[in-house]
């Protein structure tokens, strides 16, 4: 098909608007953030120039007050759900050259490796021994046999069956494609398309990218565009943090959101919030040009909580437990666990946890899925193995009609008890089993009567030996 040249650029990102909205709002000032945090507590979302006076934001005490109002959107929007997920990583074969990534083409140091069918069938099996249901397939941006490969490896994902059940939904962070390439992948039944565009700093991103497709920052930042195109209206999308000012960073996300919102009625579906970990064979990676502060970091998940509230916001485990519980407590929504960054690291029986030399950074949260699961149960909280939204067909402008108005709770809160209760009965151990159930009481009590008739039907169900019950 013909595509639209403006299918091909990103003219709604203008560098200049934004660097001047940063300047403006430089200054911090207490009267107008507070106005702001009381515009959040609405939860209808933020403008630009509420993301940046937020940005600005130092002094101690307002940036507690911050906290509080994060803190509080998630609770009213999440509860205590938190969603799984594991990523599966096909072949870090790559035709880029990105300063910053262990799979950047001129990288020897690098063991490369693509997954036979058969090999990626045995990588499922082991993460659904672990108890995820949701998975992520990710490559390197060049793929042995071109874009069949992937979609023969989804295929193969789905079809991978175990006693305990199958994955119920797959996501894919895959490089860029063209409007056809996407109406392809969409016909494998995918959730969510994830792409990073690493950093919406113009300059920046060209340092930073020397070669390969990916050194073109339009075809890159109308990624998307062609993806809504092709029919997937479920995107996720992030930035690396430490390529660039983390202040000029948000405004871009933020913008990228505006934007899909404008020309196609929704915005993203989730965002990401990875920071640059070392990598094998980067220096950049061990010394980030931009490096983000633990506590920079955190006002980062604050303000995009503020400023997107029904959005969900991913957190990998690129960061350490520590770093993780206290984002969650402030907008995370979905993490990943038990995770491999190189292709073949679930089957593994050497003892280490990755691969360094064929993953694509090293994890700072090197637990097993059961081991986060224990902890966050032991706080209270309910993990959520959930696919109810995609398989139901609430995705896009769908998904967004029930979130915006607060509606999906209602939805989302027995789904996410239904698979945490599964996942206790298959896959728990006794003590967790008894801590899960009493945080689903838990969050039974939270619901309105309807929806704690629902959520107690779907426990009675898949404690009697039911399993995929959902509403």
């Amino acid at each position: 098909m013909t595509t639209d040249p403006s299918d091909l650029a990103a003219p709604w990102l203008n560098g200049d608007e934004l660097k001047a909205l940063m300047a403006k709002n430089a200054k911090e000032d207490p009267v107008k953030i507070r106005e702001i945090f009381a515009k959040a507590k609405e939860m209808k979302g933020l403008t630009l120039e509420d993301v940046a006076a937020l940005s600005a934001v130092e002094d101690k005490d307002l940036v507690e007050e911050m906290f509080a109002v994060a803190r509080h959107i998630k609770e009213e929007i999440y509860g205590r759900r938190v969603v799984f997920f594991a990523p599966l990583y096909v072949s870090n074969l790559c035709s880029n050259e990105c300063a910053y990534c262990a799979f950047r083409k001129s990288n020897h140091q690098l063991v490369r490796q693509s997954l036979t069918q058969e090999q990626v069938a045995q990588q499922t099996e082991m993460i659904l021994n672990q108890g995820h249901k949701r998975g992520l397939i990710i490559a390197g941006e060049a793929y042995p046999g071109g874009l069949k490969y992937i979609l023969d490896c989804i295929e193969t994902m789905y079809s991978v069956k175990t006693d305990k059940g199958e994955l119920r939904r797959i996501n894919a962070e895959l490089a860029p494609m063209t409007v056809d390439e996407f109406k392809s992948l969409k016909a494998t039944n995918i959730g969510t398309y994830v792409c990073f565009q690493e950093t919406y700093d113009r300059d920046v991103y060209k340092q930073v990218h020397l070669k390969g497709k990916k050194a073109d920052f339009e075809w890159r930042a109308s990624t998307f565009d062609r993806a809504m195109l092709g029919g997937i209206d479920d995107v996720g999308l992030g930035v690396l943090f430490g390529l660039a000012d983390w202040k000029y960073e948000v405004l871009g996300l933020m913008r990228h959101i505006q934007h899909l919102e404008e020309r196609f009625g929704v915005g993203c579906h989730t965002i990401s919030f990875p920071r640059i970990e070392p990598a094998c064979g980067s220096e950049m990676s061990k010394n980030p040009p931009h490096a983000v502060s633990d506590l920079d970091f955190l006002k980062i998940i604050a303000i995009m909580r503020l400023a997107v509230p029904y959005t969900g916001m991913i957190m990998s485990t690129r960061e350490t437990p520590e770093m993780r519980k206290k984002t969650l407590d402030l907008g995370i929504s979905q993490i990943s666990a038990g995770s491999r960054t190189d292709p073949g690291g679930y089957t593994e029986d050497d003892g280490k946890f990755e691969q360094d030399d064929a993953a694509q950074f090293h994890l700072g949260d090197h637990r097993t899925l059961a081991q986060v699961i224990d902890s966050l149960v032991k706080d209270g909280m309910v993990p959520s193995f959930c696919t109810a939204c995609y398989r139901l067909g609430r995705t896009g402008q769908d998904f967004m009609d029930l979130a915006k108005p607060g509606l999906i709770k209602q939805n989302c809160a027995p789904n996410a008890i239904s698979t945490f209760c599964e996942y206790l009965m298959d896959y728990a151990s006794p003590e967790t089993i008894e801590r899960g159930l009493a945080a689903i009481d838990k969050e039974i009590a939270t619901l309105n009567p309807e929806g704690q008739k629902i959520a107690r039907e779907v426990v009675k169900r898949v404690r009697a030996g039911e399993r995929d019950v959902f509403c």
